[in-house]
């Protein structure tokens, strides 16, 4: 007996060993993902930031890069719910169970099924969308519907960008599925393919100085849809080398219950992912309503808040939802608890420093970055208040894609739901007050210290409503 009880005692004490070395090689790989994606979006931000200083120069900050912003706003909305938020939350974790299990058949009908239903519903949608625009312009052309030239302008730009919806969702569906087998470089290198395109086609403009400003914001469309194709070929050509290729499932593979494990959670994350694009959404009309330029404004401070977002935020985020589930799917809840707590703490360290430059240096930033030809030191003025307040925020920001990620993992899709609910009708009471109460010059201002403010409150909510399974 008593060697017996030996022998199990060493046993535990040899498998608590082996989970702590393996939890410690995992937070140690994590890092190193981390600052892989970190580094491959830090130079397609370098991109995205020549970008910026090119469209701004260009364009500027009226009335072209509003109706600019609010189009692209449509397109980036499905992204973030059929691409990398509801959808990737909810399919990632349910995927990697199914790999790590060794059942990589199972697997790639899996991510077959969802990928052509997510094909079906956004052709739909996008098919139905295209005839509308079309017909609504053809009625303001014939002088039927009377439509201002700015929305005029902005029907035109969303009928090109519409299209992008279905590019940019399969291309980040793709990027969910090589994360979840440890592949993070393609994912990472991705949104280069946007950026290059994009410059590419601000270049061309320099040479067509007599262009109207409404003629290069089109321009600048076209070139957004093309780089789209451009990300999905790349993806879907390296999950073809990885062994999930793409091709169009059977129905029957519809009835399948991890497939609808997977929309389920997904409808779940939709309602609240779609409150947050809904969101944003009356944020933009909301900007249009503050002023002419006001939309176009935030668009500019959102984008520089993007840089270190991106980099480290965004990093953490792409890492952390499969790390999180590899260690829930091998019953490690400890390794996940110490991941997260890893996560926050590294995230904090770089992104607090990051939110004080942010507040106090934005008329500088703003200045040597935008400033220049039709964007002038009105703009900049502008811009810098907005990017000053979001600085505020950015620590909150950056957090919340680290607490998110760990209850997704633990396919909880209902937490987060309840806490973006609570945000976002707080942040859409907050944008009308700003709106009703604040000068036309400050309104754009209360409009970005409400998203701020909204996300140090998902934080606490997210906070308190922790909860981690027992190692059992």
């Amino acid at each position: 007996m008593a060697t017996v009880g030996t022998e199990g005692v060493a046993g535990k004490a040899a498998g608590t060993a082996l989970r702590g070395g393996r939890s410690r090689f995992r937070l140690g790989r994590t890092l190193r993902n981390v600052f892989t994606v970190g580094g491959l979006t830090a130079a397609s931000r370098v991109l995205g930031l020549v970008r910026e200083m090119l469209q701004s120069r260009l364009i500027g900050a009226g009335v072209e890069q509003s109706a600019f912003t609010l189009a692209f706003a449509l397109p980036n909305m499905a992204r973030k719910l059929f691409g990398e938020g509801a959808l990737t939350a909810a399919f990632v974790p349910v995927f990697k169970g199914e790999v790590a299990a060794g059942e990589v058949e199972s697997a790639r009908r899996l991510a077959r099924a969802v990928l052509t239903l997510v094909f079906l519903i956004l052709g739909a949608v996008v098919a139905l969308a295209l005839v509308g625009l079309t017909v609504a312009l053809g009625l303001s052309a014939a002088d039927v519907v009377s439509l201002s030239p700015r929305a005029v302008l902005t029907l035109k730009l969303v009928r090109i960008l519409f299209p992008y919806m279905i590019f940019i969702c399969g291309a980040a569906f793709g990027m969910g599925v090589l994360n979840a087998l440890g592949r993070f470089v393609e994912g990472a290198f991705m949104p280069a393919f946007l950026n290059v395109v994009w410059i590419a086609a601000l270049g061309l403009l320099c040479f067509f100085p007599g262009l109207s400003l409404a003629a290069r914001v089109t321009v600048v469309g076209w070139a957004i849809l093309a780089g789209g194709v451009a990300q999905m070929a790349f993806l879907f050509r390296c999950m073809r080398r990885r062994g999930y290729g793409f091709r169009f499932a059977p129905f029957a593979s519809f009835r399948d219950e991890k497939f609808r494990l997977v929309w389920r959670n997904t409808l779940l994350g939709a309602v609240g992912a779609g409150a947050v694009q809904a969101n944003y959404l009356l944020d933009q009309v909301l900007g249009q309503v503050a002023a002419p330029w006001a939309a176009g404004v935030i668009g500019y401070a959102e984008r520089l808040m993007d840089l270190p977002l991106g980099v480290v935020g965004v990093a953490f985020g792409t890492v952390l939802l499969p790390t999180f589930a590899g260690h829930f799917a091998a019953g490690d809840a400890a390794g996940a608890r110490r991941a997260l707590k890893r996560a926050v703490l590294q995230m904090t360290a770089v992104m607090l420093p990051a939110s004080v430059v942010t507040f106090f240096c934005a008329p500088l930033i703003v200045r040597l970055v935008y400033e220049g030809h039709a964007f002038d030191a009105t703009a900049t003025l502008r811009v810098a208040r907005a990017l000053s307040v979001y600085g505020l925020g950015l620590c909150f920001f950056a957090i919340q894609k680290c607490l998110a990620p760990f209850f997704q993992a633990q396919k909880d899709m209902k937490t987060p739901l309840r806490v973006t609910v609570q945000t976002v009708c707080l942040n859409a009471t907050l944008n009308v007050l700003a709106i009703a109460l604040l000068p036309m010059d400050w309104r754009h201002v209360g409009l970005a210290a409400s998203t701020s403010f909204c996300a140090l409150v998902g934080c606490v909510l997210l906070a308190r409503r922790l909860r981690v399974p027992s190692d059992g």
